[in-house]
């Protein structure tokens, strides 16, 4: 019984890199600190036909580029919206198979599920993910073995926009990223609600125009992820 409670603990302790205070000076790497001219865009959870275009004609017309990090199930129910982000400049990472976090997940079974959703995408858009984020950000030993056993790079972010929930708004997001954006900061959003409220992925999209305006007064560019650390 020690010995199951001892490897347990062993698999769940990298959960603590969560919290998120501090975690940009002490794991800046890890939160996705990179260059000072720029913030890294980020999405998790889809691609979803109903939302995903929405973000991508947005973005387009803002002149930015992301880095979507798509779920497995997800890009299997919508390959061409995967190629469809290619296509236009964005990239995909890794955000596992399924939506379910991997602290109740044992090492094994984490291990396969990220194999699995690193095959689909690879399959899918035809390039090999580079990044990896662990569903609701939790991560586990399996989680690290996983990232490391296919040579992705694991990525959290620096500000969020709560975007999840059924109160959030435009407004509401754009506050919340605001908070925490810094130059050379990684953002965190949804353009899908497979783990959401129901059409909370609105209030993100609505969020974006009003992030470029206080983007724009510190003139900072924004980036995939594979911009961040080469400029």
């Amino acid at each position: 019984m020690t010995s199951v409670l001892a490897l347990a603990a062993v698999n769940v302790a990298p959960v603590v890199t969560a919290i998120r205070c501090g975690r940009p000076s002490i794991l800046p790497h890890l939160a996705g600190v990179g260059a000072q001219s720029g913030i890294a865009l980020t999405f998790d959870d889809g691609p979803d036909a109903a939302s995903t275009p929405l973000f991508i004609a947005e973005l387009e017309r803002l002149g930015w580029s992301a880095t979507f990090f798509v779920v497995g199930d997800m890009v299997r129910r919508n390959p061409s919206l995967v190629r469809e982000l290619v296509a236009a400049g964005h990239e995909v990472a890794l955000h596992g198979d399924s939506h379910r976090a991997h602290i109740w997940r044992t090492p094994r079974d984490v291990v396969h599920d990220l194999r699995r959703a690193y095959d689909t995408i690879a399959e899918v858009s035809g390039i090999e993910p580079r990044w990896f984020r662990p569903p609701h950000g939790y991560l586990s030993a399996g989680s690290l073995l996983g990232a490391r056993t296919l040579g992705v790079r694991t990525v959290l972010w620096t500000a969020w926009g709560r975007d999840w929930t059924a109160q959030a708004t435009p407004e509401s997001v754009a506050r919340t990223v605001a908070r925490d954006l810094r130059p050379g900061g990684t953002v965190l959003l949804h353009d899908a609600d497979c783990t959401s409220a129901p059409g909370a992925w609105r209030s993100a999209l609505g969020a974006l125009p009003l992030l470029a305006d206080r983007i724009a007064t510190q003139n900072l560019r924004v980036v995939a992820l594979r911009d961040h650390w080469a400029t």
